[in-house]
Formats: structure tokens, sequence, C-alpha cells
């Protein structure tokens, strides 16, 4: 099982320089990766201070040699499908074949969608993600994509370079249990990062909210792992689990990886104030 650091981008993360600077920890400290969040928001009004994650993983790339990276989870309904595709060929070159990509719905959907007059509905969201990628995937591959569909139109269009990874830059889908759908899109791909949808969630967080309740036990993991087999995944399939970094109790990496995890994502604190802990955490390494 890979071990990688799971990084905010706001409160004392909101800052592109600490985020090199933690990036180039993990590596120094035999992580196998370091992977951040994708928002543009993430309270109402924009009251945290947050920085572009495609920008700052240009400078992680740069930076470091070995692990790998990418934006976590990107909500690919409210991008351009060519620009991302764009962006990510150049984030894989960039990095020599590094990159892994992230997608899902995206919330909170009325912070992230409805307050820039974008249609926050799920099964929106969900048809753009589908269209998009599909589209997105094609370019990256430098094929032709001539597409007529429900909310994306295009005519022979094919980008150069294609990715350096082949067949393709690796696409790992986020899952919103218990509900099925994300995890049925994410079998079609490359891997699943699964949490747990609190049933009390409230669509307009804070940056008090208990992440940790969003995290899959694991007999909820290995369940999982056993729909996403059964549905023919490729043997390399990709299974992400989590924990707080620098925190050991309750069920470790090593249960999860017994569970079926491939990754360990050990996410820093997002309270303001948490930088120095966390570095000094993923300074110690990660829990092999």
């Amino acid at each position: 099982m890979k071990h990688a650091v799971y990084a905010p981008i706001f409160n004392d993360y909101g800052d592109p320089a600490r985020l090199v600077e933690l990036a180039v920890a993990a590596e120094d400290a035999g992580y196998d990766g370091f992977f951040i969040w994708d928002h543009l928001a993430f309270e109402p009004a924009g009251r945290l201070d947050l920085v572009d994650a495609i920008v700052v993983l240009g400078a992680i790339a740069q930076a470091t040699e070995r692990i790998r990276l990418g934006a976590m989870i990107t909500p690919l309904a409210r991008r351009r499908p060519w620009k991302f595709a764009r962006e990510m060929v150049t984030l894989d070159h960039l990095s020599r074949g590094r990159v892994n990509i992230g997608v899902g719905l995206g919330e909170p959907a009325e912070v992230e969608f409805a307050a820039f007059g974008e249609d926050p509905a799920a099964r929106t969201r969900a048809a753009r993600l589908d269209e998009g990628l599909q589209i997105a995937d094609q370019l990256m591959r430098g094929q032709e994509v001539n597409h007529s569909g429900t909310y994306y139109q295009v005519s022979g269009a094919q980008f150069a370079p294609r990715s350096q990874q082949q067949p393709r830059i690796p696409v790992w889908v986020a899952a919103s249990l218990p509900a099925r759908a994300g995890l049925r899109r994410a079998t079609q791909w490359d891997g699943v990062i699964p949490v747990q949808m609190p049933a009390d969630f409230v669509e307009q967080p804070d940056s008090s909210i208990d992440w940790s309740q969003w995290w899959l036990d694991c007999a909820s993991f290995t369940s999982m792992v056993a729909y996403a087999r059964g549905r023919g995944v490729a043997a390399d399939f990709d299974y992400v689990a989590s924990g707080r970094l620098g925190e050991r109790g309750g069920e470790t990496p090593a249960e999860f990886q017994q569970c079926g995890a491939t990754w360990w994502f050990d996410w820093a604190h997002e309270a303001p104030g948490s930088f120095a802990a966390s570095l000094a955490a993923v300074q110690r390494g990660p829990a092999r």
C-alpha cells in the first residue's frame, strides 16, 4: 500500500509556498504522494484565504522528483473539459508522468456552483461530469474528438502533445456512500476515493467540520471493495482509505491494507494554526 499526504488549500494552507514546503517534506520523509483539495470557495462569501490548486501543483511538480501528485477532488462540472485536459497534460509533462486526476461532483454545491449562477443540482453536476470526463480523456490521449452532447459540443478537436502517461493519466473518482452512483462511476475508470456522507451534512459547511465522520471503517471499506471487484474492475484499480495525519488511534493503515486499500491518505488538519503541527507530523514519515 502506498501513502500520501492530503492537504487543504485554505486557512494555514492558503499560501502556495507552504503547500510546496509540505510537499517537499513529504517526499523527503518517504511518502509516495501529495494531493490537495480543489475549491474555488469553501464557505459562503469566500471568507477563507484560498489558493488555486492547479497553479500550486505546477510549483510542486517542479520542486519534487518522485512523489505522485494531483488535485483531489476537482469538480469537473465547473470546468471546461478541454481546458482541464490541456492543464492535466501540461502538468503530466511538467512532473514527468507523476499526475493522478481526481474528479467528483463538488461540494458544497451552494458555494461552488449556485453562488456563481450555475446549476447546483446533483443530477446536473453528475451528467456534466460524465460527459466532460469522456471528452477530456480523449483529448489527453491525443485523439480527435467529435462530440454532440447535452452540455458540450466539440467538432474535430485534437490536442498535442498527448499525456506522458499511457494509456492515460490515472483517473480516480470520488464516491459518496451509501449511495452507489459515484462508486459505479468510479469502476469505469482507475480508482475510487470513498467517503461516508454524514446524514446531517449541511451544504454550506464551515471549517469546523469533523471530517473524520466522512471516513469509512474497515467493514464498510471491505464491502465497497467487494462491490467494485464484482463489477469487473482491473487488477490494478486503486482504493483510497483515509485517516488523520499524526493520529494513530482506531483502525490502522495496515488494517485497511488487509481490507483492500491500495493507498492511504493522511489528511492534514484543516483548522487555523495547524500547519506547523502538520509539517512536523509529515517529517516523521508515513506509518508503514
